[in-house]
């Protein structure tokens, strides 16, 4: 089964994204992305899947996946039942780090880890430990203090001396394969249209699909609707211009895609759970609102 791919949005004002998500989760699936994940589980058990690995995980479980190796991880939860947080999931491109590398020579010991991160790498329990308070730290961190978190846990997990290689080593990732899958091929244009109008009839058309069933492909795919999955994708840009610009709120509807402010406001407090304008207020007051996937 071809792997989906995920979009990852880093903020503009920022290098990395640090987040952390429950279970069940739309991106809990078969997937893959350009950037680099470090991915620690703090509940549940399951099972690890890494590109052609299979193995079990338990709190604890500390992995690094390098670009666009498939990956997923999938908990013993009973259906219907819902877990708070399951992991804290750390992502940055490789342009990022290959530039911090070349800006510090004290860094370069990273390309090692970097290199072996193409298989996946699972960390031993000793730096697992070390490196979770630094991540939960990092969610609510800001300025030069995420900069420095991220360097440490980079620093523990590349002298780890006990890390477990998990995909094989003739395993070898096809990105180019991947997004040509016909649901990839339209996640790709939602972002690069993403504040353009975007149509659900439209899409099903570009992937040569009826509506009713791009609709339910769709969400087999991305766990979401086609319109719950834009609008989030809008409400994170929208939290970008919030934190950064002096746009009305007015202006920042219409910039990020939506043609009503009503409905924006609407759609913000259910991704949020605060209007706009409380995020806004908040952000100025320097402190971090979390920021979903």
């Amino acid at each position: 089964m071809e792997p989906d791919l995920e979009l990852v949005q880093v903020r503009y004002d920022q290098s990395f994204k640090i987040w952390s998500h429950g279970y069940p989760f739309r991106t809990v699936r078969w997937h893959f992305h350009p950037e680099y994940e470090l991915h620690l589980v703090t509940a549940t058990v399951g099972d690890r899947y890494v590109g052609d690995h299979i193995g079990p995980f338990a709190p604890g479980d500390l992995v690094l996946v390098g670009p666009n190796l498939p990956h997923n991880w999938i908990s013993d939860v009973p259906d219907g039942e819902t877990v708070d947080e399951r992991c804290l999931v750390l992502q940055f491109t490789g342009e990022f780090i290959t530039a911090c590398m070349a800006t510090f020579p004290e860094l370069r010991f990273l390309g090692d880890l970097l290199e072996a991160s193409r298989r996946g790498i699972r960390f031993s329990a000793p730096v697992s430990l070390r490196v979770e308070p630094l991540m939960r730290e990092l969610l609510t961190a800001a300025d030069a203090r995420r900069i420095t978190l991220l360097v440490t846990i980079l620093d523990l997990i590349a002298h780890d001396e006990a890390p477990t290689s998990l995909a094989g080593p003739g395993f070898q990732p096809d990105p180019a394969a991947y997004l040509s899958k016909t649901m990839n091929v339209v996640l790709q244009y939602i972002g690069r249209h993403l504040t353009d109008e975007l149509n659900e009839t439209a899409l099903a058309r570009l992937s040569r699909q009826s509506v009713s069933t791009f609709s339910r492909s769709f969400r087999k795919h991305t766990g979401m609707s086609f319109v719950g999955y834009v609008n989030a994708l809008r409400i994170e840009l929208a939290c970008q211009h919030l934190s950064q610009d002096e746009l009305t709120i007015t202006d920042i509807c219409y910039a990020v895609g939506f043609n009503n402010v009503s409905n924006f406001n609407r759609q913000f407090r259910t991704v949020k759970g605060m209007p706009p304008s409380k995020f806004r207020a908040l952000r100025r007051k320097g402190f971090r609102v979390a920021q979903a996937a």
